[in-house]
């Protein structure tokens, strides 16, 4: 490695000597005092890893040198210090480096050159389903179940673990990988050799999941990646990026008596996507940061993806090492950890001065007030009190196809009491009768038939799970408890949640209102919510009915929570409880009561609602490090059932008749010539989509229906719908998620006049049909494909299948007015071209009708920055406009001349063989 600037230099900690890539001498020559905390951590990175050919003294010179102000032009490479993922992201991966070994042994390399040389850690955490709830046997019950389901799956994983050096696994029933990650995988400051030298550095990491930000909060530098980026990263390639900008967030003050971390989450989600940050790094500072306890922070920093920036980082400060040391890390990595911040200027007190951003937002953390966001997406805030004015106004536009509603809001006692549900309902103006367990009620729009205690958002921070504990704890004295038509669960972050809620009581007492603990895994939050009764499911499609969930999760997209809920609110873990207590949207909790207690009485939410000081004094009495030791001193062994799974040996994967893992065919027929970016020809239009086109849209994590093509290709291979398992756990096999790509229930195609699904209009026959059929048609016919569509075009998570499902439907090219950031570098890593319109453009201003066939030329190999796209009618008329061609940088357009990252990367380690 190369030292331009002569920073080498050594740290002396506990009683060792480190070499480090040392900032202090770097700034003797420039300012570096400015620079915000994550810029330096960037700084680093270049100074540790320049080597002349990917990182070279310009790139480190033009961090040093960052105009806060400048659009990003310039690209740097980065690379973590490891790779942390989930099952649903992980299997994929582990799949294509098996794919790759075989791949690469056929063009003349070592099976073993494809190894992760970075650490690469999995959590299994996405395939637990809520199937079981509402009992103590639920969490047994679920974890059996989803063993049963999974066998084939993690019996993969097992060779993966035994096959890979350098990856380890931590087994089912845990903990949510962020919270697993937060709590004991980040080492905050890497101690580790090179060359025979102990070397400290930050801890940098890339995780196959949007939400791998909330490591951020503990001043780790990480955001989500797809797969394919993840996998190049464990291969030892580093990450080609534009140096970004930077938005500060000053906090000041503190959160009001009755506040939670959730309302200002919500509130900083909606103010950073109405400023616009997607590409951009946002970083948290001010005096506020006295009064924001780290799992604040970390709930802060876990929804970077929802306000659309790359990460949402914290600095490494007093807090910092208060959480190591409460989370039973080891004081020589605590001392290690203070030791290198303050030698390297990562510290962060009173006495730091102010970095330089490219704008700066403000808030006051006592402006925050209660809130929820819904129906539909994250960045939609809604002040409690405004909540059931959202519900009708959703109402209306969801129902529009009935009869109008009744003008007032109707309330319905059914037999067992008060059981007010809903707004007034359907045609008839009734309301659905429905008897579930010996309870009898009417089911109407409004109905919270989901109610969920999930995600990492809010399951890692004790504040909300306590505070729901206590709302819980009041509620029972009261004598009320959920209504019978909401499915209720809990999905702690890890095993330490359970520990704390059992220490003080007050597990029990969310049992008593009927929250039970059902799995430790990301659950409704994934969309893994399981069924619902079957009562309540035909009451729903009886009355066409508008029902709604409530959960303390992070995204609540179209779709994603449950087929057949159609509205869907985030909300802190006490809400949960609230709105589980009054089983409606149909009610303003600020001034309606949520219920009627035992002794005849109104209940208010403020009856029930804890202090601020309660929350505080419960937490001070349960949690200790002790702990966290007890839960993660063999946190890669698992149990028994872990451990019986079958898995095979050896280095190279023996390939079965699987329906979960499929070898994939990116590889097939694969040679060690490159090609061009060449222009595309007579493309037809395989969508047409609107603003706002998620990756849950564009490859869907739920439920498989039995008519749907991934339906019908499992029944031809002999798997009952009882046994589809969901798309999330079948992303090891290309056959299901081809066929579900663009397969949400919610999505639309404009082709279709309103059609909701996956369809799309075949033009040549002029057939409505499934997506995946027109695309196998136009294969027949040897015609290339095309997606058009609007704004935020991959908004949500780092759904590697959402490009790669794209590519094996045969698109060439998405051309989109912009995409979220991971999507977009997705496509690129899978060999798909994304375009965007030039601004004030679109699709529909364009009047383009997606029946057209489309030319776009001028591509000069990838070069060009801009392409010419003719779109020519049925009748011969044609319209030519201009796109940009989102090709970022030079190693972006590398990427794509050899198809791909993963292709790349096999030529360039099976060249390095034959050499």
């Amino acid at each position: 490695m190369q030292d331009s600037f002569a920073t080498r230099d050594t740290l002396a900690v506990n009683g060792r000597q480190y070499r480090i890539a040392s900032l202090a001498r770097l700034g003797q020559r420039f300012d570096l005092k400015r620079l915000p905390y994550s810029m330096k951590i960037l700084l680093e990175n270049l100074l540790r890893h320049e080597d002349g050919v990917n990182v070279t003294a310009k790139e480190i010179e033009a961090v040093a040198n960052w105009d806060a102000k400048k659009e990003p032009d310039t690209e740097i490479s980065f690379m973590p210090a490891r790779v942390v993922l989930q099952d649903f992201t992980g299997v994929p991966c582990v799949v294509d480096l098996a794919a790759m070994r075989d791949a690469v042994v056929k063009l003349g390399g070592d099976a073993k050159q494809i190894n992760p040389l970075a650490p690469a850690e999995l959590v299994i955490d996405h395939s637990v389903q809520v199937d079981v709830y509402g009992s103590e046997s639920a969490l047994e019950q679920n974890v059996e179940i989803e063993f049963q389901r999974n066998q084939e799956r993690y019996g993969f994983l097992r060779w993966g673990q035994k096959a890979f050096d350098n990856f380890k696994v931590v087994p089912p029933r845990t903990g949510i990988v962020h919270q697993v990650n937060l709590e004991h995988l980040a080492r905050v400051v890497f101690a580790g050799e090179e060359n025979g030298e102990a070397w400290a550095y930050p801890d940098t990491v890339f995780g196959t999941d949007s939400h791998t930000t909330m490591i951020n909060g503990i001043g780790v530098l990480g955001w989500g990646v797809g797969g394919i980026e993840a996998e190049a990263a464990m291969l030892g390639q580093p990450s080609s990026m534009l140096i970004p900008q930077v938005v500060g967030f000053k906090l000041t003050g503190r959160l009001s008596e009755g506040v939670t971390a959730t309302d200002l989450v919500l509130t900083v989600t909606q103010m950073l996507r109405k400023l616009g940050v997607v590409g951009k790094f946002v970083e948290f500072f001010g005096d506020g940061l006295r009064h924001l306890a780290l799992a604040d922070r970390a709930t802060i920093g876990n929804m970077a993806p929802e306000y659309g920036a790359t990460c949402g980082i914290f600095p490494v400060d007093q807090e910092a090492l208060n959480y190591l040391r409460l989370s039973g890390r080891s004081e020589e990595q605590i001392t290690l950890v203070e030791a290198y911040a303050k030698a390297q200027g990562l510290w962060h007190d009173e006495h730091t001065p102010h970095a330089e951003f490219t704008t700066t937002l403000e808030l006051d953390l006592a402006d925050v007030k209660p809130s929820m966001a819904g129906p539909k997406r994250p960045q939609d805030r809604v002040l409690l009190g405004d909540v059931r004015k959202s519900f009708e106004d959703a109402v209306v536009g969801l129902t529009a196809s009935r009869k109008p509603l009744a003008s007032s809001i109707e309330r319905f006692s059914g037999e067992g009491g008060d059981t007010a549900v809903g707004h007034a309902e359907s045609a008839a103006g009734k309301g659905e009768h429905v008897e579930l367990n010996g309870d009898k009620f009417k089911l109407g729009d409004g109905a919270v038939v989901i109610a969920a205690i999930t995600s990492c958002t809010n399951t890692s921070n004790p504040a909300v799970m306590l505070g729901a504990g206590l709302v819980a704890k009041k509620a029972a004295a009261k004598g009320l408890k959920a209504k019978p038509w909401v499915k209720t669960s809990i999905g702690p972050g890890s095993l330490v949640v359970s520990d704390y809620l059992e220490k003080t009581g007050l597990l029990k007492e969310l049992e008593k209102v009927g929250f039970y603990i059902v799995g430790y895994g990301c659950t409704t939050c994934i969309g893994n919510s399981g069924p619902l009764p079957v009562e309540i499911s035909k009451g729903i499609a009886q009355g066409d009915l508008a029902v709604a969930s409530v959960l303390s999760g992070n995204r609540n997209f179209e779709g994603r929570v449950h087929p057949e809920v159609k509205m869907n609110y985030l909300a802190s873990p006490p809400l949960v409880v609230a709105y589980a207590l009054a089983g409606t949207l149909d009610i303003d909790l600020t001034r309606d009561p949520i219920g009627t207690g035992s002794d005849g009485q109104p209940v208010y939410l403020k009856d029930i609602w804890p202090s601020n000081q309660e929350i505080s004094d419960t937490i001070a009495g349960a949690i200790n490090p002790a702990m966290f030791e007890k839960n993660y001193a063999d946190v890669f062994k698992g149990d028994s059932r872990w451990n019986r799974i079958a898995s095979p040996d050896g280095s190279v994967y023996q390939w079965g008749d699987s329906t979960y893992i499929k070898n994939p065919p990116y590889f097939d027929g694969m040679t060690m010539e490159t090609g061009r970016i060449e222009d595309i020809h007579g493309a037809r239009v395989l969508g047409l989509f609107g603003d706002s086109i998620t990756t849950d849209h564009i490859s869907p994590a739920g439920s498989i229906k039995k008519d749907s093509p991934a339906g019908r290709f499992l029944i031809s291979r002999g798997v009952e719908p009882k046994d589809f398992n969901s798309y999330g756990s079948r992303r090891g096999n290309d056959d299901v998620m081809v066929r579900g790509t663009f397969a949400n229930i919610r999505i639309k195609n404009l082709m279709l006049d309103g059609v909701e699904g996956g369809y799309t209009l075949h033009v040549p026959s002029g057939e409505q049909m499934a997506i995946y059929d027109a695309a196998v048609k136009y294969k027949a016919d040897q015609t290339p494909l095309v997606v058009l569509a609007g704004k935020e075009y991959g908004t949500g998570s780092s759904r590697d299948w959402a490009a790669k499902g794209t590519l094996l439907l045969g698109v060439k090219a998405v051309i989109a007015e912009s995409f979220e950031r991971i999507h977009r570098s997705n496509l690129v890593g899978m060999g798909v071209l994304p375009c965007t319109f030039k601004a004030g453009e679109n699709a529909q201003s364009l009047g383009l009708t997606g029946k057209e066939t489309f030319d776009i030329t001028g591509l000069d190999d990838g070069n060009a920055k801009q392409a010419t796209v003719t779109a020519t009618a049925a009748d011969g008329s044609s319209k030519r406009f201009t796109v940009n061609v989102m090709l970022l940088t030079p190693k972006e357009r590398e990427f794509f001349r050899h198809g791909g990252i993963l292709q790349y990367v096999l030529r360039q380690l099976a060249g390095r063989k034959a050499a």
